[in-house]
């Protein structure tokens, strides 16, 4: 894929409609710090008239257990600011999809970014203005790990590395802030996996694309929810959903095993022929064992080729589920697939 180095000089496309994309868990801390600094810099956006007036953000709760949802309900009062409740916890991935196809054909490009505030927002202008000169795909991609503790940014270096030796694309040191235009959340709605990894999903779209560097600012409050388990989730799900070559490695290793015993299995038969050192019973037991676990190992290894793709998407469950939709003083609840509209909350 080819990147665009440089904001071109002249603009094609002139005011869009953006939808600032936003999922949080258990962010009750930081939350209305975080809502106050996004809505006003939209507004600025605005009045720089470099987004259309009807611009909005969407905030996805991802089944939060604190009163994250609360705050949202007491701050939104404007009708330019949507929040999603999710039914439960489905992970960062998933809630991020679900705002992303929320706002299929109701913007012209969405950016989506994390709540805390480590992500440096003042480069959403520069996002836009690659995307005003015809960048479909923006991907923020931070300058360095300087601000990480020792084992994060070891186990981040692992992971990239990881994710090169077995042959998957992806972009070093981009997390989840990304511009998309709308012709690329359609593109991006296409993909029905129920494994997400999109920091490797995007790269699959193949629209003109652009980098934007940013740096990473400390949390100011509360404590990141990617634990170490989820960080060791969403790189499972990036190898598995990206790359085979786990699989290949059974099915190399089953055939190196079995060519090993075999040739072993040569050997003791010889032993046994051609020499009074051998143990009575000793090839005819050890020969089959090590020539049937290579085998097996052999068979398993093409077997779970095939079947290793089929079980991820054959249980076809939803990735999310939208249990409440708040807009302005307004919410609306999920009843058998249809919204039913409450009273006013205010």
């Amino acid at each position: 894929m080819k990147f665009a180095t440089t904001p071109p000089l002249e603009s094609v496309r002139i005011l869009p409609k953006l939808a600032l994309i936003i999922p949080l868990y258990n962010e009750e801390e930081i939350l209305a710090k975080s809502i106050n600094l996004f809505c006003t810099k939209l507004d600025r956006l605005k009045q720089k008239n470099i987004i259309s007036l009807d611009s909005f953000i969407v905030f996805i709760d991802d089944g939060s257990l604190d009163s994250s949802f609360d705050i949202l309900q007491n701050h939104i009062n404007s009708n330019n600011i949507v929040a999603l409740a999710l039914s439960k916890n489905v992970g960062h991935q998933n809630a991020l999809l679900a705002g992303l196809q929320y706002v299929i054909d109701k913007c012209d490009c969405a950016i989506s970014i994390d709540c805390d505030l480590q992500q440096d927002i003042d480069k959403i202008d520069e996002f836009l203005v690659y995307f005003k000169n015809g960048c479909d795909i923006v991907f923020g991609v931070r300058k360095d790990r300087f601000s990480d503790g020792l084992f994060k940014k070891w186990s981040s270096n692992l992971f990239y590395k990881m994710m090169e030796i077995l042959g998957v694309k992806i972009i070093k040191n981009h997390a989840d802030y990304r511009l998309l235009s709308n012709k690329a959340l359609g593109f991006l709605g296409e993909f029905k996996e129920v494994n997400l990894f999109l920091r490797g999903i995007v790269l699959e779209i193949g629209l003109k694309s652009a980098i934007v560097y940013f740096d990473v600012k400390k949390r100011e409050l509360g404590r990141s929810k990617y634990s170490l388990a989820k960080m060791m989730s969403l790189a499972t799900n990036g190898i598995t959903s990206f790359s085979i070559a786990p699989l290949r490695i059974i099915f190399v290793l089953g055939f190196l095993i079995a060519l090993a015993s075999g040739i072993f299995g040569i050997y003791g038969i010889c032993i046994a022929i051609f020499s009074d050192s051998a143990v009575p019973g000793w090839a005819s037991v050890v020969v089959p064992v090590y020539f049937l676990g290579g085998i097996e190992m052999l068979s398993l290894g093409i077997i779970g080729e095939y079947l290793g793709k089929v079980y991820k998407e054959s249980k076809a469950r939803p990735r999310y589920l939208i249990d409440k939709i708040l807009i302005s003083n307004k919410i609306y609840f999920q009843k058998n697939g249809a919204k039913l509209k409450s009273k006013n909350l205010k």
